[in-house]
């Protein structure tokens, strides 16, 4: 009886003590790989709801390791300030966006064979659920959020930005493989061999990698997580919007 009462004791301050800052990086980097080939080979349909899914799983193991909502760039002291950020890229971008759509030299980046048989309603679910949801919500949590927060904890900005943007770069892998005959501007650089898929993919994952980073020092500087997220959206559903109205 004295052993089984000592083993639930054991167990009881087992189940208590936090998990390890590497475990919970190695938890959160298989979650990823996962919803990764789910979103891109299983279930892409599902994004919306992996995202959701996803993005609560990857706070609890946040939390698991002791961290807090602002360790993910969720804290309510600067949820003000970070929303301030985001209005404003957002608006940048969508001022970037205008003026490149109206320029006959930047028009033709628009360009996407993806887009040619969507509707309008189509798009309007992408830029206000599938891209705030599927996309930004999942990817910003994870890597500017939880990853970000697990290694900023233990080896400071420098270390926390470089292993979240090296792994948001290979995250782009999977959904860059046809990237260099759906984007038409894209073709001639890059061709329809199979040496051409690798350098699109190689380009892709470094420009997204570098995006990461800008994304990292957003969430740094402004202490929230809003601002990434708004820069993230506009891009995106901006991207999809323009593409959409000029094809």
């Amino acid at each position: 009886m004295d052993r089984k009462g000592t083993g639930s004791a054991d167990d009881t301050d087992r189940a208590a003590r936090p998990m390890g800052t590497g475990a919970a990086v190695g938890v959160t980097v298989a979650v990823l790989a996962v919803a990764n080939v789910v979103n891109n080979r299983w279930a892409p349909s599902f994004g919306v709801l992996t995202g959701v899914v996803v993005s609560a799983l990857l706070l609890g193991v946040l939390f698991r390791a002791g961290g807090g909502w602002a360790d993910a760039g969720l804290g309510a002291a600067t949820l003000r300030s970070g929303a301030l950020w985001a209005v404003v890229l957002v608006g940048l971008v969508a001022a970037g966006y205008a003026t490149a759509a109206l320029l006959p030299v930047t028009r033709g980046l628009f360009a996407d064979e993806r887009y040619g048989g969507l509707t309008g309603g189509q798009v309007a679910l992408r830029v206000l659920v599938t891209v705030p949801v599927g996309t930004v919500l999942l990817e910003e949590v994870a890597f500017r959020g939880v990853l970000y927060g697990l290694v900023l904890r233990v080896r400071g900005a420098v270390w926390a930005t470089a292993v979240s943007s090296v792994l948001f770069g290979v995250w782009h892998v999977l959904p860059s493989l046809g990237l260099a005959t759906d984007k038409p501007a894209l073709t001639p650089l890059f061709g329809r061999s199979a040496f051409g898929v690798v350098a699109a993919v190689v380009a892709a994952v470094l420009f997204t990698g570098a995006a990461g980073v800008l994304f990292c020092e957003l969430r740094r500087r402004s202490g929230s997580l809003l601002a990434p997220m708004g820069l993230h959206w506009a891009v995106n559903a901006f991207g999809y919007l323009v593409g959409f109205l000029l094809r």
